[in-house]
């Protein structure tokens, strides 16, 4: 017999719907461990600068409940979860998981994007400046991780099927993600790209300083590996 369209429905909803929900439900909490991990950092690494440049401390900042902010010398990590759960497209290699051909709802994840940004573009409020992706968490409706990104390979997609939540992974997510950017330098752009500028241009940027910026603006960014 057929089913009629509200079985459908029903059957959608008791499955593929409940399943986002749960998602939805263990990336929130993987934030929540992710803010109580970058909550500590002050506390871990100010202690060895108090006699240093006051401009080095870390800071922390939570933005919210999807967003929280860590300030280190002259960068930010803007941290952000997303509210949605995603599927992977059918050419991705998770597929390949025997962990995934078990059950396919394991590949059903949460994203959770980390982006390098200049603290100036804060600090003077310049908002055509841009941000870089560093890294991006994937997480599962069973807490399991892995994570494409710079120098993030360890915590990769060969992992996925062992490495669950926890406060020493987000650790080590977090501290690469911080290595990479205090390394990640701020690049002369092109001659080319800046040799021609009106004079509207030139008084919009000397009256609200908003010249963009970024770490490679100019540069192809992809060409630093992410998974060094």
């Amino acid at each position: 017999m057929k089913n009629s369209p509200q079985d459908l429905i029903l059957h959608q909803l008791k499955t593929r719907a409940l399943l986002k929900q749960k998602v939805f439900d263990v990336t929130k909490f993987a934030f929540g461990e992710l803010k109580e991990v970058l909550s500590k950092m002050p506390a871990i690494f100010n202690p060895y600068l108090e006699d240093s440049d006051e401009r080095l401390k870390i800071e922390y900042a939570d933005m919210g409940q999807f967003v929280a902010k860590l300030k280190i010398a002259g960068d930010v990590l803007v941290f952000n979860m997303h509210t949605n759960a995603f599927q992977f497209d059918r050419e991705h290699k998770v597929w390949e998981l025997p962990y995934i051909k078990e059950n396919g709802a394991r590949c059903y994840c949460g994203v959770i994007n980390i982006y390098n940004f200049l603290f100036d573009s804060f600090r003077y409020n310049r908002q055509d400046d841009l941000g870089y992706l560093v890294a991006r968490v994937f997480v599962n409706g069973e807490g399991h991780f892995f994570v494409e990104g710079k120098r993030q390979r360890s915590m990769g997609l060969s992992g996925f099927e062992t490495s669950v939540i926890s406060h020493e992974a987000l650790l080590r997510i977090v501290e690469t993600a911080m290595l990479y950017s205090l390394e990640f330098d701020l690049l002369v752009p092109p001659y080319d790209n800046m040799k021609i500028v009106s004079l509207a241009q030139m008084n919009e940027e000397i009256m609200q300083s908003r010249m963009r910026t970024g770490k490679r603006l100019g540069f192809v960014f992809n060409s630093d590996d992410v998974n060094q």
